[in-house]
């Protein structure tokens, strides 16, 4: 990653323990492994409260949705999750995630 990009990225940890510190319910979802063409490297972010408010990425938009929806869940009592994308699975095409990779994102809740 470009040194300009890394500075034009939100602080995505910050922002999400501000939310916390706030009394909000956070999730972060981190991208933890991709393979072939994938729209966002290991180690991307993006945490959402409960009111659907989000800042970072995993995926530049194409899964976002799908991961939000597990987020949601995830703050409301459901145990953390690994997701999975890539074209050979259904629900990547229906979400969007058609660049030919692959990628797994794990979502949590912020204690």
């Amino acid at each position: 990653m470009a040194e300009e990009d890394r500075l034009s990225e939100p602080d995505v940890l910050n922002e999400a323990g501000s939310w916390k510190k706030e009394g909000r319910k956070v999730a972060l979802a981190t991208v933890v492994e991709t393979w072939g063409s994938s729209p966002r490297p290991v180690g991307s972010q993006l945490a959402v409260d409960e009111s659907g408010r989000m800042v970072g990425s995993v995926s530049g938009g194409c899964i976002e949705g799908a991961v939000v929806h597990e987020a949601r869940q995830i703050m409301e009592g459901a145990p953390p999750k690994l997701l999975s994308f890539g074209v050979s699975d259904e629900q990547a095409w229906e979400v969007g995630l058609a660049c030919g990779g692959k990628v797994s994102v794990f979502v949590e809740a912020l204690g």
